[in-house]
């Protein structure tokens, strides 16, 4: 059993530094990538407020598939040319939307979704998963969230393959 002592009501750098340190503390020693994102995704769902949705989908091919996640069931399989998830992998750069709806090509698997981030996950330059965080509030995320997650990203580059 993982019994972590991670306080949301934290600043947010001191929340994502120690999410940084559980999520190393639980994939370090293992190879099975889904396995990793499924720990990660109910650790994030665990322990940031605000959220309706945490999550995973990989790069398949040339398209984005569902992986592990916390929340309503979601799409399935994603192109690259719709919605922030495909944005983010096309591109390889963090989307930080406040609100979903006037993003254009915005995919709505849950309509209580209000604003995302989504960020690219990135071994060796090429993109091999997306961490997707959808909130019903609009603006939720800001720049301290976004950089925290990147950093979970970069950790996990290795561990997902």
């Amino acid at each position: 059993m993982y019994a972590f002592d991670i306080h949301p009501a934290a600043g947010k750098s001191e929340l994502y530094a120690e999410l940084l340190k559980a999520a190393d503390a639980l994939t370090a020693d293992e190879p099975d990538g889904i396995a990793n994102m499924a720990n990660v995704a109910a650790l994030l769902w665990q322990f940031l407020p605000d959220l309706n949705w945490a999550g995973f989908y990989r790069m398949v091919g040339n398209e984005l598939v569902l992986g592990p996640f916390q929340g309503k069931a979601a799409c399935i399989r994603i192109p690259l040319d719709k919605g922030v998830c495909g944005v983010a992998a096309r591109t390889a750069t963090s989307q930080r939307i406040e609100d979903v709806h006037a993003f254009p090509g915005h995919i709505a698997c849950d309509a209580d979704s209000r604003s995302e981030l989504v960020v690219p996950v990135l071994d060796e330059g090429r993109v091999i998963a997306v961490i997707d965080l959808d909130s019903p509030s609009p603006a939720r995320f800001d720049l301290d969230d976004q950089s925290g997650v990147e950093a979970l990203a970069a950790l996990l580059a290795s561990r997902l393959g």
